[in-house]
């Protein structure tokens, strides 16, 4: 595949206006950031302008300075250092870069903990895929030929691929699939009736009414059943930092729930609570995402559980919560208030709703332990307590809804002891 490298981004000396390179660093900055988020970090026009920034007020005077600069900026994570590094080494002109650049593309795996640094080099080498096509539509430039082959996966490694793992196809692949998922909620009966012939309830009220227009001289016997009807569903999604790729994704699971059955209510949160309904339930799943980014002002932020559960306590559990509604909680249960105020919370939502199902993609991990301040709060009060991080898991949520009478399920009480020690 012809690759062509962006500008030289050698270190240069300060041009006139103040900015390394005379105004060309910043574009070769842009252009990775580029790469960066193609790849799959967070990286937005904000963290672009600080890099610049962070590379005009630093300076440039080795090739390890001007790593740590970008790194300073663009990572914000332990497990974004990987991805980062090899990036950097290949996008800004490694002396090795012909060696780093094969062996991101053609990864060899040797052992099970090689396969993380596969996914990231998948990653990245489609990235850079995506820029060497763009690249081909500019001016005619030196051109490094390479012969890049690209993964793929088929269905079934794909419902089983972790989403913060997908590469940009897959990403897309994995869009569809969700667009298609729904969820079989049981549906329960009600306090309401409703006239049925063969109903198993005399209904007393319509006889004697009968009775009364046929002024008493015969009684015909009317019956009558409950009702029965899928209970409201309330989603709680966290949409901050930690959650950031997961959230994003659900967002179209989301969005094909809501528009496939009737009172389902969502409401996302990290450091406030707000209210998506009304757009989830646009036709158009771009156009209700973009309502959605414009109105939800917290993305990538820290997360106050406690307190925006609250609010949805105060503001929205009566008008939503009636009828056995269910439950969806979504989140890490990470909490940068150490759980101030959490456990209330969480045990009046409990109380309210028919089933609280928590769904954390923390719990993909074995060694998985409730050791952080939130999640031993949250916990005890939860009646099911399940993975999201894949295709697979969102296919198996179905099983967590097929007995809604049942509370503390054992995915969650096998829990308990450690929470007492």
């Amino acid at each position: 595949m012809p690759f062509d490298p962006p500008p030289e981004p050698e270190m240069p000396e300060r041009g006139g206006d103040g900015i390394p390179g005379g105004g060309r660093l910043p574009e070769n900055i842009m252009h990775f950031a580029r790469v960066l988020r193609a790849a799959g970090l967070p990286v937005g026009p904000g963290q672009v302008i600080r890099a610049i920034e962070a590379a005009d007020a630093v300076g440039i005077g080795t090739r390890e300075d001007f790593y740590w600069t970008l790194h300073a900026v663009f990572v914000n994570r332990r497990d974004q250092r990987e991805l980062f590094d090899q990036a950097f080494h290949v996008f800004w002109r490694n002396p090795r870069l012909l060696e780093r650049l094969m062996s991101v593309i053609l990864p060899t795996i040797e052992t099970p903990a090689d396969e993380e640094k596969e996914e990231m080099s998948r990653r990245l080498a489609e990235a850079l895929k995506g820029l060497a096509e763009a690249a081909d539509r500019a001016p005619e430039q030196e051109r490094i030929d390479l012969d890049a082959v690209m993964t793929w996966t088929d269905r079934e490694v794909l419902k089983t691929r972790d989403f913060e793992k997908m590469s940009r196809d897959e990403l897309a692949a994995a869009k569809k699939v969700l667009s298609r998922l729904r969820l079989p909620v049981e549906r329960v009966a009600t306090r309401r009736f409703r006239p049925d012939p063969a109903g198993p309830r005399i209904d007393m009220r319509r006889i004697l009414r009968r009775s009364v227009r046929s002024g008493g001289d015969t009684i015909l016997l009317a019956r009558r059943r409950r009702k029965i009807r899928r209970p409201p569903l309330v989603i709680l999604c966290d949409i901050s930092g930690s959650m950031s790729r997961y959230s994003r994704m659900l967002l179209h699971f989301l969005h094909a729930v809501t528009n496939d059955r009737d009172r389902v209510h969502t409401f996302l949160f990290g450091t406030r609570l707000t209210n998506v309904t009304r757009y989830l339930r646009y036709k158009d799943v771009d156009e209700a995402l973009d309502k959605i980014g414009q109105v939800a002002e917290d993305w990538d932020g820290g997360t106050r559980i406690g307190q925006t559960l609250g609010e949805f306590n105060r503001l929205w559990s009566r008008r939503v919560l009636g009828q056995g509604a269910m439950v969806l909680l979504i989140t890490d249960g990470l909490d940068r208030d150490g759980g101030a105020g959490l456990e209330k919370e969480m045990d009046r939502l409990h109380r309210s709703c028919r089933r609280l199902i928590w769904l954390n993609p923390l719990l993909r991990y074995e060694g998985f332990e409730p050791k952080s301040a939130g999640i031993r709060a949250m916990l005890p009060h939860v009646d099911d307590f399940r993975t999201v991080h894949n295709l697979e898991s969102l296919e198996q949520l179905g099983a967590a809804f097929a007995h809604p009478g049942i509370r503390q399920d054992r995915s969650v009480t096998k829990w308990l002891p450690t929470l007492r020690t």
